[in-house]
């Protein structure tokens, strides 16, 4: 069995497409996963199977979660290892004192022609953002429903995204017992 994280968007949003989390987890049991364990309210499921690959996965749990509700959440999944280095990634060291000021944006693939000048341009004070393979790492120190950039990314991207705050990122892995909480390494100067 290998750990996976799930990462629902699009659920439990300003009261449309609710799930609970209870039947989210009943969902994911019928469809033979183990170990199936939620973090708050948003679609972040901890969870356990023998099969499968990450697109796989993910085709199979939109499927399941349609079938049972009648929608179909865009449905990201990550290895346990790619959550780590996203965690052990982070540029924002600032970040462990307010972990509502850093978003990773899980993307869906690498962006072919990322626009970095665009978001760039769109910057205001201290926000800072960095691209590292398929997270997008946004800093916003005067707050993420205040930033200009957060509804950007995927258009400026290219690409499909999920964001997640600084907090949930590590409880998620945390959730994982594979991985030991990794000591930040800061590799590469945001922008």
């Amino acid at each position: 069995m290998r750990t996976w994280i799930a990462l629902l968007r699009g659920i439990n949003v300003v009261g449309r497409r609710k799930l609970l989390m209870k039947d989210l987890v009943a969902i994911f049991e019928r469809g033979g996963f183990r170990s199936v364990r939620t973090y708050i309210q948003s679609g972040n499921v901890v969870f356990q199977s023998g099969v499968g690959s990450a697109r796989t996965l993910a085709t199979q749990i939109g499927a399941l979660i349609r079938e049972k509700t009648g929608f179909e959440p865009q449905v990201m999944v990550l290895c346990v290892r790619e959550l780590a280095a996203a965690v052990a990634g982070n540029p924002f060291p600032e970040a462990d004192r307010d972990h509502k000021a850093l978003h990773l944006f899980f993307l869906s693939a690498h962006p072919p022609r990322p626009d970095l000048e665009s978001l760039t341009r769109l910057k205001r004070g201290r926000e800072g953002f960095a691209l590292k393979g398929k997270v997008f790492y946004l800093y916003t120190p005067h707050g993420f429903p205040q930033s200009a950039l957060h509804d950007k990314v995927e258009r400026f991207l290219g690409v499909h995204a999920t964001g997640r705050n600084w907090r949930t990122a590590n409880e998620l892995l945390l959730m994982t017992n594979e991985a030991p909480r990794p000591s930040a390494q800061r590799p590469q100067k945001p922008v």
